[in-house]
């Protein structure tokens, strides 16, 4: 996987954190509606080893997507999607659709559509402390 700027991302580098992995679009509503959540979220819970990772299944390419990252202030890695990590999460038939994965790397929750940040942060909490 490759981040907007085209750098490796890997999961060996989240190992030991929790992380938040959300296949999203910049022109899905739902999507955007979580993504100022999503902010808040990483700014609070990322000293304690929280680590939000978007997932752009935009066919338009890195450049529209890290031109909205930066109009909209996110604070959290975002990689551009394929096939291949679709597949490596299972059957992904909507967006926004997310997984919440624990410190030793198993898959502990997953959403498909859009929570408010208050429901989807008790669901971060249980796993995170």
């Amino acid at each position: 996987m490759l981040d907007l700027d085209g750098n490796p991302v890997s999961s060996s580098q989240f190992a030991g954190k929790v992380v938040v992995v959300d296949f999203w679009a910049t022109w899905c509503g739902p999507c955007r509606e979580e993504i100022p959540g999503y902010i808040a979220l990483q700014e609070k819970y990322g000293k304690d080893g929280l680590v939000i990772v978007g997932v752009s299944l935009d066919r338009a390419g890195p450049a529209k997507v890290s031109d909205f990252a930066k109009k909209f202030g996110i604070n959290y890695t975002l990689v551009m999607g394929d096939a291949d990590q679709i597949a490596g999460f299972g059957d992904i038939t909507a967006i926004p659709t997310t997984f919440l994965i624990d410190r030793d790397g198993n898959i502990r929750d997953r959403k498909v559509g859009a929570m408010k940040t208050a429901d989807y942060e008790k669901r971060i909490l249980a796993v995170l402390k």
